[in-house]
């Protein structure tokens, strides 16, 4: 939806393909209604379009496979198979020279154990696909819980992850055009509730001019490794003045929404800019911003009322608990401002859920 509202700006068309006839983007642009998988409405999406694109990872990889032989493909699919495994995703980091968290792929009970034997506990497992927003992912706080945790992810081909003490998350969001120019957002840092992203602040605080050419320097590299075009995410642990790679997300991400109102381009116009072969916009930071996520339900109307600084962006979902429905951006010219009236704003989503 964001991206579609971005596009009239730029004035680009876009056609959606979504299995939901009511789709928050059938709200704003013209939509095929069709599993992703289903390749006559693909043959459709390719026959509409110039160039495709994605907004979640979970899209099969072999239907972006499918469109490239008939159209151009930004981020191309390998990113998005990378993205899809963690397996994939963890070697893929430690190619280019970022860190990670001690790790082991576990694809039956017996590897299970074997894996404990060299990660230890507290350690995560963590199904190798599909897991996102906490899903798919738990907890051993000692070998004993070993058949639980198994029974948990469902016995399906797993990760098994040293749980690291670090200090906060961190994310940075990277474009890189169709020439391989590319630009990187100040770093976010990123706070959870029950697995699922809460609030983001950006910039991050305290981050040092070595720590965020630490992490362009591996965002780059991972674009670079990839191929990649358009707008790439990485989650990072910051542990002191290191930085682990937790995972990356080939699209726009969540924590990138207070770009909208809170940097020069925003990362929906940058990513449309990217793969349609525009010049990049710049990526530097407008104001201090705080990004919340309203989860669950739509707040009544005038709930946020707090001010010309407060931003509300609704997706028009039906309410299910633990579903992101929209997110409020707040803006200051300095962290002061923006973070009383972001403790305003983080408190009233609060209390909705």
């Amino acid at each position: 939806m964001m991206l579609a509202e971005a596009a009239t700006g730029l004035g680009i068309e876009c056609v959606a393909l979504d299995p939901a006839p009511d789709s928050p983007a059938s709200r704003v642009a013209r939509t095929i209604v069709g599993d992703y998988d289903d390749e006559t409405a693909l043959g459709e999406l390719s026959a509409a379009a110039d160039v495709v694109t994605y907004e979640f990872e979970n899209v099969p990889v072999a239907s972006a496979r499918f469109l490239e032989e008939r159209v151009q493909v930004f981020p191309p699919p390998e990113s998005l198979e990378f993205a899809q495994d963690r397996v994939l995703e963890k070697t893929l980091f430690e190619e280019v020279g970022l860190a990670v968290a001690p790790f082991s792929p576990v694809s039956s009970r017996d590897e299970l154990a074997e894996a404990l034997e060299v990660i230890g506990a507290p350690s995560v497992l963590k199904t190798r696909r599909l897991g996102y927003d906490g899903k798919g992912q738990i907890r051993l706080a000692s070998v004993d819980e070993a058949d639980n945790a198994w029974r948990a992810v469902g016995e399906v081909p797993s990760i098994l992850e040293s749980l690291v003490p670090f200090e906060r998350e961190l994310s940075l969001l990277g474009v890189r055009g169709q020439t391989g120019r590319a630009g990187f957002y100040p770093l976010v840092e990123n706070r959870h509730r029950d697995g699922i992203l809460r609030v983001s602040i950006a910039p991050a605080p305290a981050v040092t001019p070595e720590l965020q050419a630490t992490a362009e320097r591996h965002a780059s590299a991972v674009m670079e490794r990839l191929g990649h075009v358009g707008v790439l995410a990485i989650e990072l642990f910051q542990v002191g003045e290191d930085l682990l790679g937790n995972e990356m997300a080939p699209r726009v991400h969540n924590s990138g929404h207070w770009t909208i109102e809170g940097a020069e381009t925003s990362q929906f116009e940058n990513h449309l800019r990217a793969i349609c072969g525009l010049e990049l916009g710049s990526t530097s930071a407008s104001s201090y911003s705080g990004m919340v996520n309203l989860i669950g339900s739509t707040p009544p109307d005038g709930a946020f009322d707090h001010g010309p600084r407060v931003h509300l962006h609704l997706y028009g979902k039906a309410s299910r608990p633990g579903r992101k429905m929209g997110h409020v951006t707040v803006v200051g010219a300095d962290p002061i401002t923006r973070d009383r009236v972001l403790g305003r704003v983080t408190q009233t989503a609060d209390n909705l859920g």
